[in-house]
């Protein structure tokens, strides 16, 4: 798979007309920034839960992190960093969470196989690399890996200057051809798994491509690890069949899968020092969603309260994992290092997925107010002020969705509080106070009936105010 390479010749060519495009998008009184504009490097894992590496992602809880998986990059590299101990996903699945990421919205606004119709090709709405290079046309932007729109929506159309196109999850197993049932217990040895050091260099020639023209930078890498099919090197996958398993985490070729994208990670860090430019860059590790709570996977066990559980989910301390919206399935690692940033600190104020189309766009100096209808608000304060303040959205409630046909159902977040419906279940609501109960193991909605009909209220009017599918597929 061939990066989707641009000449230097046309690369000015579309950098001109973006910036011509983008008149919309410019504020006045960004003069400075052109001068100050920092590089941004996103890394996004796929389906790595909360405690799946052994940065650990609570100040106080030694089982926020793996007890079986070694990731000393990310260590060293939280150390370097700010940890949200309350980082979200956009959603429990790897589209959605890829679509909002774009446009700084909630799943549940863009809707689900009505996507295509509300963001076609030829759209102009604000996307991180549409906003940098309104405040200065030098930005440059790339994105590597996994894509997964499922819709005719490329990296290209979003402003992108080059990258691995319009890419599925396939490319990241298609040295593997094991079935579905398979997959979970068979792996392949590799010595590029899961492409993680192929897409891995792509990112590491455009940064220095970059730095050599002097032009600041957003690379968007999105990792096809640690999703099944497993892939590890040989080397790591025989270090792990030698360590003592975990209670939790006990695969050989799961933890060599993780540890061989740690080794990637590494390499981009790595490389920032190189070329002198760490302190002017930010970047921003994420998970995608939580990981499947059990290998193989439980939907039973997935929807169940932890307290029934015969052995640790593979996301504990939390509930669930991927496919629902308990905090197993969207409480990813969040890490952001960057300038004024201090190092090896906790922030405990929620933030999500959605929020980092605006808080790049806050760093940027971006002065025009961004569009009604994104969701997301900006994190900077929080990242330059040790981790305190707020964040203001839009809208109070960060509100999460599982489209299913057997057990669709929505979670709203506002303060503490997180309600969960489901739709399918004679309309059965449960409500959470994370502060108190992050394990989401006692149901309140009995004994906070006001509580919980003010947050079903507050779902259920956004729902409404977006026009959401969710309300026709279910209510």
């Amino acid at each position: 798979m061939k990066s989707k390479q641009i000449s230097r010749r046309n690369f000015l060519a579309r950098t001109v007309g973006m910036a011509a495009a983008s008149v919309a998008l410019a504020a006045p009184g960004n003069a400075q920034a052109a001068t100050s504009s920092p590089n941004f490097v996103f890394i996004l894992s796929d389906d790595q839960g909360w405690p799946a590496t052994s940065a650990q992602m609570h100040p106080t809880r030694n089982d926020a992190k793996s007890d079986y998986f070694q990731t000393p990059n990310l260590e060293r590299f939280a150390r370097e960093a700010m940890r949200f101990s309350q980082g979200y996903a956009p959603a429990a699945l790897c589209c959605p969470t890829r679509r909002s990421l774009q446009f700084g919205q909630m799943p549940v606004r863009q809707g689900s196989r009505g996507f295509g119709a509300k963001y076609p090709v030829g759209n102009t709405r604000p996307t991180i690399p549409r906003i940098l290079k309104s405040v200065n046309p030098q930005y440059a932007a790339a994105h590597f890996g996994k894509w997964d729109h499922r819709t005719e929506l490329a990296p290209e159309h979003l402003g992108y200057d080059e990258g691995d196109g319009n890419t599925s999850n396939r490319p990241g197993s298609i040295t593997s051809t094991f079935g579905k049932s398979e997959k979970w217990r068979l792996y392949t040895v590799t010595e590029d798994p899961k492409r993680i050091f192929s897409i891995t260099d792509r990112a590491l020639d455009f940064m220095m491509r970059s730095a050599r023209e002097e032009r600041p930078f957003f690379v968007q890498i999105s990792h096809y690890a640690v999703h099944v099919t497993m892939q590890t090197r040989r080397a790591t996958l025989e270090k792990y069949e030698q360590l003592p398993k975990g209670e939790k985490h006990n695969v050989p070729a799961f933890a060599g899968m993780t540890e061989d994208l740690d080794v990637g990670v590494g390499k981009i860090l790595d490389k920032l020092d190189a070329l002198g430019i760490a302190d002017s860059t930010y970047v921003i590790y994420m998970g995608d969603n939580g990981s499947a709570g059990w290998i193989p996977p439980n939907t039973t066990r997935n929807l169940s309260n932890p307290t029934t559980y015969e052995k640790l989910s593979r996301n504990h301390p939390l509930r669930g994992g991927k496919w629902v919206v308990f905090e197993g399935g969207v409480r990813v690692p969040f890490i952001v290092r960057g300038p004024g940033v201090k190092p090896n600190s906790f922030c405990t104020v929620p933030v999500v997925g959605w929020d980092i189309l605006p808080t790049i766009a806050d760093i940027v100096g971006y002065r025009q107010a961004l569009p009604s209808d994104i969701d997301g608000g900006s994190f900077r304060g929080l990242l330059e002020n040790e981790g305190r303040g707020s964040v203001k959205r839009p809208n109070p409630g960060l509100v999460f969705h599982r489209y299913s046909g057997s057990y669709p159902h929505t979670a709203i977040r506002v303060g503490d509080y997180k309600l969960v419906k489901f739709w399918r279940e004679d309309k059965k609501l449960l409500l959470f106070n994370l502060k108190d109960d992050f394990e989401e193991t006692k149901d309140l909605a009995a004994a906070m009936p006001k509580k919980t009909e003010e947050l079903h209220r507050q779902l259920m009017d956004y729902l409404e105010s977006v026009d959401s599918d969710v309300l026709t597929l279910y209510s």
